[in-house]
């Protein structure tokens, strides 16, 4: 039954309030005479200066005030209070947490491993979840030193109602330095109303029952906030992109709720989420508004704040306009195709027909992530040069996420914006089954095409640490993927064909053997995951990670690349677009030994 997407609801402000800064509430509380001579410890999401500059007012009203980050405690113990380069080893004891993966404190440490000298991190559990980490130091000249390090914590039901325990303030007040006896308390901070009057406002909006729901939900949050760069490749503190995260994926829960659906089902249509999170506010602002979608033009000329140079794909630095994109795929002699998507923009897609076994080779059906659509232009344009290629190409199968994703990144080019990783309308065009069918006519029409039995689909994954602060800090359903691990692959397969699609899982993994840098950028981020989340649970062939299912979508083989890219720029950038092409390149190289035989065997 085709889908009706109805009337355009235009524009409707759900909510706009302002909010008391958490820590300016503090100080002019803690500042009146009464608590003069007091020892005051506070935990809020705010960055380092702004921390020490309202310990340094209260200083002068007499209070001993030291103000720590609840979010990532640990770390930023490290980094504010540790001098690290006398630092010889570090044992640490972390509470096993009654709600959630034993790990949960652990992995909330991340990467911490890498800030410390190789091998000076050891970790241990302790039988009980008291929300604090005993720290043991050791020190170059011998001596040792012992303090606790508290996370305060509280639990409560998430936007699925499930129990969760989650990062927040939290106030300890007392009459001498070490004591909370006059106060010992959780304290809802800024940063956590923003949050739950952003779902307050979905929550009490009265929805249609049909989806989509809407063409654009827009959530625009000014906070105090912090980005904080560690040294550890593209890894920054950023209580402004788990805003953004938590938002998003809080959201997506609530709609699969109203819609009936399962947790995590991917064919949900709600409509196009954008929580919109900025920091340097002086006094946190809430915007939730439902807009009708700009139009696509327009938007894509607001958002190509770079040209559509000519510059080779192999030296693209960062994502290139959908512009350059769409000339390049009419550029070269092929058999062309195209499908709609819900903006009006086109799903562009070309057959080249020729006399070796067929393949199909598609990016960007996750919009977020980038280096595969440089990576599939690149191979594709190898291929073209190889005598008798026969392979059906889509570069960007979402081009409204793309655009999206060009919209987000013009304020924050390094946060990983999952907003936009699904389509306009919502879902993973991968999953929607029923029309109209939109950007997944393209994938069928590449297959109808070609005849392909192998479909080589470049992805990509966070290039640094994925969080939800306020709904028990790991990304419910994604927590395999929220701290990098190098490159690695999925490997999927229809009933029969498992023994042909290990076989091309073993050959391209010994042919990456030979792409420079790519062993030993897996070594460094597998060493740190493991440092934190325990050994990978993946198999390794001849150095990359990989896993392998049975299925039923699409081809008969699906080799899936992930590349930690979002969002990564410059060297970086290159380097994974250059290790996506040389995946694809591999795999067809691959498949012309493995096709033929598996179709003598058929007969």
């Amino acid at each position: 039954m085709p889908l009706s997407y109805g009337t355009s609801p235009g524009n409707l402000q759900l909510v706009d309030l302002t909010l008391e800064r958490t820590l300016d509430t503090w100080v002019r509380r803690f500042a009146q005479p009464q608590w003069c001579g007091c020892h005051v410890e506070g935990w809020l999401l705010e960055g380092h200066g702004a921390r020490r500059a309202a310990e340094r007012e209260l200083a002068g009203a007499g209070v001993h005030a030291r103000f720590r980050s609840a979010y990532k405690p640990l770390v930023h113990y490290f980094i504010e209070e540790v001098d690290v380069a006398r630092l010889a080893g570090a044992d640490i004891r972390c509470p096993l947490p009654a709600i959630g993966d034993a790990r949960r404190f652990v992995l909330e440490a991340y990467p911490l491993g890498a800030l410390l000298p190789p091998g000076a991190l050891q970790w241990s559990v302790r039988d009980d979840g008291a929300p604090w980490y005993d720290v043991q130091l050791r020190w170059r000249d011998g001596s040792e030193s012992v303090t606790r390090v508290h996370a305060p914590n509280r639990e409560h039901l998430d936007a699925t109602g499930a129990p969760v325990l989650s990062p927040t303030g939290w106030l300890r007040v007392g009459s001498a330095a070490g004591l909370a006896d006059r106060l010992d308390a959780a304290v809802s901070t800024d940063y956590e109303q923003a949050f739950n009057l952003a779902m307050q406002a979905a929550r009490g909006h009265a929805w249609p029952r049909q989806e989509p729901y809407f063409e654009r939900l827009e959530i625009r949050i000014d906070l105090p906030g912090f980005e904080q760069r560690v040294g550890w490749f593209d890894e920054t503190l950023s209580t402004l992109e788990a805003l953004h995260e938590d938002l998003y994926f809080s959201l997506l829960e609530f709609f699969q709720q109203h819609s009936g659906r399962a947790a995590g089902d991917r064919r949900l249509q709600p409509g196009q989420i954008v929580p919109d999170v900025r920091g340097g506010a002086q006094r946190p602002r809430v915007w939730v508004r439902l807009r009708a979608f700009e139009d696509a033009a327009v938007q894509d000329t607001d958002t190509n704040t770079t040209p559509a140079s000519e510059t080779p794909a192999a030296l693209l630095d960062a994502p290139p306009p959908a512009e350059r994109i769409r000339r390049v795929m009419h550029a070269w002699p092929a058999e062309r195709f195209h499908a709609p998507t819900r903006q009006g923009r086109t799903v562009w897609g070309q057959y080249h027909a020729g006399s070796r076994q067929p393949i199909f080779l598609s990016a960007g059906q996750h919009a977020n992530e980038t280096s595969g659509v440089v990576g599939a232009l690149r191979a594709a344009e190898a291929l073209r040069r190889v005598p008798g290629a026969h392979f059906a190409l889509v570069a960007l199968e979402n081009p409204d996420g793309y655009a999206l994703h060009r919209e987000l990144c013009a304020q924050h080019p390094g946060h990983m914006h999952h907003a936009a990783r699904y389509s306009a309308l919502g879902d993973d065009i991968e999953y929607r089954e029923h029309p109209p069918l939109l950007e997944r006519h393209a994938r069928q029409t590449a297959l109808f095409l070609s005849g392909a039995q192998l479909h080589v689909n470049l992805h990509g994954y966070p290039a640094h640490e994925w969080t939800r602060p306020l709904s028990g800090y790991m990304p419910r359903g994604f927590e395999q993927w929220m701290l990098p691990k190098g490159f690695f692959l999925i490997l999927r397969h229809h009933a029969g064909w498992q023994q042909p699609a290990r076989a091309l899982l073993e050959s391209v993994c010994e042919q990456l053997r030979a792409v420079p840098g790519l062993a030993e950028f897996n070594s460094r981020q597998r060493a740190l995951y493991e440092c934190h989340a325990g050994p990978l649970p993946f198999e390794l062939i001849h150095g990359i990670a990989c896993m392998q299912a049975q299925t039923s979508h699409d081809a008969p083989v699906t080799l899936i690349t992930e590349f930690p890219d979002e969002t990564i720029h410059g060297a970086r950038f290159r380097f994974a677009h250059t290790v996506q092409m040389e995946t694809a390149l591999a795999a067809e190289r691959a498949w012309q030994s493995l096709a033929p035989a598996l179709q003598n065997e058929e007969k």
